[in-house]
């Protein structure tokens, strides 16, 4: 019995009072004493002025139990346990005065609690019945909410809650006045200046300098957020996780490279030349002081290198970095020992040996003076070794090269910046489709070098490259530094040239073995080789003090593991090596590997640097090797080829236009085995014909899967084309790209007139629900229903589809939501059936295969064209077939005929078309008679097969002087047509398509055929 039944039976207004002799009158005052006021305090029936007697209590419980049992309704308990009750609830009532605790606790405990406290106190007898000790729990829980209710009304109460909360805010205020005292607090002054060089910090560090481009119509300086993009920063050699086998690699931890700081205060970040290291500490400045999360301090160490105190403590550091404003004394040093500081230094690589020991010394003494601030160092890969701060705890990251999404993301905010926005797509384009540019553009420097060329040359990347890697050899081997004030910073200075010659003979090193790394040993013999030949100012270096500083400040090598050496582009590489090879006459080396791939770059890189005379003999040596592929590197080479000779040129030129662009699928095939250099000579789509477009994207498509990027900036070039077929083959590549990427930059933009789309996997179906309608949809493979709605927002706009393979799809009703279906293929959907459903829906053409149940086919009335490619039940096609239907077109496949050959085909006398297939039974006499009952047939399509097959069936065609147009798929060329062109006398076109791979040409089957009109159409 609940609480609140039991206080139906025992009313408020009757028992209230009863309960509320059990404690003492209120007193005045708020019961302000040094201890709480307890509970016991508070009973009548406890202390030396006792108002009740425990007698009294008693009595009380057996008035509350007698109300209980005397009242209307069936009693709660035997009546022969009522006295056993009324004691025990007596001494739990008694218990009040035991409980240690005071009447603001008990109402925050709540009557429930409370009652199962009496309850713990004053356990009930043995041998209740079940039903007294649930009344007894009962009327206990219904006591103490009365007892809760005496509490809150007496006049004490809401005094000594206030009271309590007192207390509790007091000692809530001592315990923060504790934390305050422990943190130095900054006065209004430091406040206010915070303010103020937060707000210059993020002005001052708001824009990057790009050092080493002069170029007319491009500026030097550009906003923080078009320069930064989120990098992805990689620590290698984590430890296993716990449990891991111990032979497990090590872990490689990825995150983007602003979230270095998110669960380590240490961090050394290392980075090749122009990755990105700088703007990483300006983001992070710029970051810090407009979100007010820590006080950033950004220390360029070549700059405090040439103050006057190169290492400064924090009250300096403001004036060593040249910062206009007067910090209150002793600010900085506040700052840092509250842990608030982001101590940002910058360039480790850049100043010498000495000065980076003695940088490693100055941060430790500043982190161990001051610890629980945040500390970012930046340095190249080579200036110190692994671990070299491991004994302070940092953390060490590399900055990863920048994948493609960020190019394009820095492309288009370069030009955004720059208002250049029509020259964004077409460098897009080019570093899609030229694989060496887009080896180069790996960091924000050299991108912003590409951008800024090509918009210098209105849209154009200069003529051959040669002049881009020019300009970024120049910018990383001497400008950028000299620019940025730096002098040499280790033991020998290397000048441009010098530099360049020991880096060409390295680079064609690596090309002769035809490598992308050497170890130092080898590369420090070919320094050692070298140096007799190059001047070096100063004292003469030794070769391994000549590479170290090779390594440090070109930008160009690097080492990418312990004892190994690469340039950080194989582009670099290319054009180096080349370089070097024809400075040494080497031409014949070149020529002599034209056939390996690895060596197509070098080449043309070669026709770069070499002389007129020089450029037409390495032309005329590929040539003549008669052989596709080196035609088109030579074409390919032309773009390098300023001067050249004009018959040279013209030579290359013509041979080069034999194979593009591709006119047929054939040679769009074998155009595609010269491989990813083919991607860059492909044209259009404006100047080319339907038939050629069909080429250049049936080439793109096949080496979408070698080169994705490249074909997939091919491709995008025909998106508005208008020719089906173009457009077919284009949705039909859509599988060799990345499914997100190629939906939205190709299919989305898609003129979808008569044009199916076909979806083979769940993340293709997602990519398109996220592009415009789609009124014609494929499916392949086993996709449920409800996805496939779910793929198209508006189901009822669809007007074909085309499901094949799918053993999900079962009652053919759950296609119903696709109101508007006029189009339906079905192909080994083999669980299918309920095709009478079908019926509600506008089907005009309608392709049935592989279907176990054709029940239902033949109420569908509204058919106008109707292919088969299955066994038919029953002995007529009648049996089968909507009698009921307007048929205009008919394609009857393997099998089809098994059992009703063609009989009954009569009854559709509205047939204009006719498709035989390839049929596993000859077309008898009878069969042919079917077909000449048939008035208003003018179309016959006939497979190759059945004349090949079954020659008999088409010596006993009988004449068909209605026939205009004749099509046979699937020639192979050596069919005889003969027979066919005597029977159908009133031709006038006929279609012969070839079976893949057998082209002939159309002139043999022409006289066949006088004043006909014969196509050839090639698959």
């Amino acid at each position: 019995m609940e609480p609140t039944v039991l206080g139906g039976k025992l009313a408020s207004s009757l028992m209230g009072p009863l309960l509320k002799k059990l404690f003492v009158a209120d007193g005045p005052g708020a019961g302000l004493v040094d201890r709480p006021v307890r509970l016991k305090s508070l009973v009548s029936f406890r202390g030396e002025k006792r108002a009740l007697v425990e007698k009294d209590v008693h009595r009380l419980a057996e008035h509350v139990v007698r109300q209980a049992v005397d009242s209307p309704g069936e009693p709660p308990f035997p009546t022969g346990e009522q006295i056993a009750v009324a004691d025990a609830l007596a001494r739990r009532l008694l218990a009040l005065g035991d409980l240690d605790m005071d009447d603001v606790q008990a109402v925050r405990l709540g009557h429930r609690e409370l009652a199962a406290k009496l309850a713990h106190t004053a356990a009930a007898p043995d041998g209740l019945s079940a039903d007294a000790d649930h009344f007894l729990d009962s009327a206990t829980e219904w006591a103490c909410l009365q007892i809760l209710e005496f509490f809150t009304r007496r006049s004490t109460f809401v005094a000594r809650t206030l009271v309590e909360q007192t207390r509790s805010q007091a000692e809530l205020v001592a315990k923060i006045d504790k934390l305050i005292a422990r943190t130095p607090r900054p006065d209004s002054r430091d406040t206010a200046f915070e303010r103020r060089y937060r707000a210059y910090v993020a002005e001052r560090h708001n824009h990057i300098t790009i050092y080493g481009i002069d170029l007319r119509d491009s500026p030097d300086r550009w906003p923080l957020e078009v320069a930064y993009l989120s990098l992805e920063a990689t620590a290698d050699g984590a430890h296993p996780a716990p449990g891991d086998d111990p032979g497990t690699a090590p872990v490689v931890l990825q995150l983007p490279a602003e979230e270095a700081f998110a669960d380590h205060d240490r961090v050394l970040l290392r980075g090749d030349a122009g990755s990105g290291k700088t703007t990483l500490v300006q983001w992070l400045a710029v970051t810090a002081a407009r979100e007010a999360t820590h006080i950033p301090f950004v220390l360029p160490l070549r700059t405090l290198i040439r103050g006057a105190d190169p290492f400064p403590a924090p009250a300096a550091f403001l004036s060593a970095t040249s910062c206009p404003l007067s910090a209150p004394e002793g600010w900085a040093e506040r700052v840092l020992a509250a842990g608030r500081g982001l101590i940002l230094v910058d360039g480790l690589d850049e100043i010498s040996a000495t000065d980076r020991h003695r940088t490693r010394d100055w941060l430790g003494s500043l982190m161990h003076a001051f610890p629980g601030n945040r500390w970012l160092l930046t340095s190249r890969p080579t200036a110190v070794r692994q671990a070299w701060l491991a004994t302070e705890d940092f953390r060490e990251l590399t900055l990863a090269p920048m994948r493609r999404p960020d190019v394009a993301t820095f492309v288009h905010r370069w030009h955004t910046a720059a208002e250049a926005a029509q020259f964004e797509g077409p460098l897009l384009d080019s570093l899609r489709t030229k694989r060496d540019l887009a080896r180069l553009a790996t960091n924000p420097l050299m991108c912003g070098l590409i951008c800024a060329l090509h918009r210098e040359r209105r849209g154009y990347l200069p003529t051959g490259r040669k002049e881009l890697y020019d300009a970024a050899l120049a910018m990383l081997l001497a400008r950028r530094d000299r620019e940025r004030g730096m002098g040499a910073v280790d033991e020998v200075e290397l000048g441009e040239e010098a530099q360049l010659e020991l880096l060409q003979r390295l680079a064609y090193a690596l090309v002769l073995s035809g490598s992308t790394e050497m170890d130092m040993e080898t590369a420090e013999g070919i320094v050692e080789r070298c140096l007799p030949t190059i001047a070096l100012p100063g004292r003469q270096a030794d070769a391994p003090t000549v590479l170290r500083t090779l390594l440090l400040r070109s930008g160009l090598v690097r080492q990418p593991a312990d004892g190994v050496l690469d340039f950080v582009h194989r582009t670099f590489q290319d054009y180096l090596g080349a370089r070097y090879a024809v400075e040494e006459g080497h031409l014949d080396v070149l020529t002599s590997h034209a056939d390996d791939t690895q060596w197509e770059d070098v080449i043309r890189m070669a026709v770069a640097h070499a002389r007129p005379r020089e450029r037409a003999s390495l032309l005329r040596r590929l040539l003549s090797g008669e052989q596709p592929r080196l035609t088109l590197l030579a074409l390919a080479c032309l773009e390098h080829a300023t001067a050249l000779d004009p018959v040279v040129r013209a030579d290359v030129e013509a041979r080069a236009a034999a194979l593009i662009p591709p006119r047929t699928n054939e040679d769009a095939k074998l155009l595609a085995e010269a491989g990813p250099l083919v991607l860059e000579l492909l044209p259009g789509p404006d100047g080319l014909t339907d038939a050629e477009a069909l080429g250049v994207t049936v080439t793109a498509s096949v080496l979408g899967t070698e080169e994705p990027e490249g074909a997939l900036a091919v491709l995008r070039r025909f998106r508005h084309h208008r020719d089906l077929d173009v457009r077919r083959q284009l949705v039909g590549t859509w599988s060799r790209f990345d499914t997100v990427e190629y939906a939205a930059e190709v299919l989305d933009h898609l003129d979808r007139s008569d044009l199916f789309v076909t979806c083979e996997s769940a993340e293709q179906r997602l990519a398109l629900a996220g592009t415009r309608p789609w009124h014609r949809l494929a499916f392949l493979g086993d996709h449920p229903v409800e996805d496939i709605l779910a793929t198209v927002p508006t189901p009822e706009s669809v007007t074909g589809l085309d499901l094949r393979s799918n053993p999900r799809l079962t009652h053919l009703g759950a296609l119903l939501p696709f109101g508007s279906l006029e189009t339906l293929r079905l192909d080994g959907c083999t669980a299918s059936y309920g095709l009478y459903q079908l019926a509600e829906l506008p089907l005009t053409d309608l392709t049935l295969g592989r279907i176990t149940n054709l029940t239902g086919l033949r109420s569908l009335g509204s058919l106008l064209r109707l292919s088969l490619a299955q066994e038919l039940p029953g002995g007529s096609l009648t049996d089968v077939l909507p009698i009921g239907a307007a048929l205009e077109f008919l394609f009857l496949g393997r099998d089809t005929t098994l059992r009703t050959g063609l009989h009954g085909l009569e009854h559709w006398t509205t047939l204009t078309e006719l498709s035989l297939g390839p049929l596993a039974t000859p077309v008898t006499a009878d069969d042919w008679r079917s077909v000449a009952a048939l008035p208003q047939l003018t179309g016959l399509h006939l497979s190759a097969r059945i004349v090949t097959d079954f020659p008999d069936s088409v010596e006993a065609m009988p004449e068909l002087p209605g026939i205009e147009s004749l099509r046979v798929p699937a020639m192979h060329g050596a069919e005889d047509l003969s027979v066919l062109a005597s029977r159908l006398p009133g031709l006038r076109r006929v279609t012969l398509q070839t079976y893949p791979g057998k082209d002939f040409p159309a002139d043999r089957y022409a006289a066949l055929f006088p004043d006909v009109t014969v196509d050839m159409v090639s698959r």
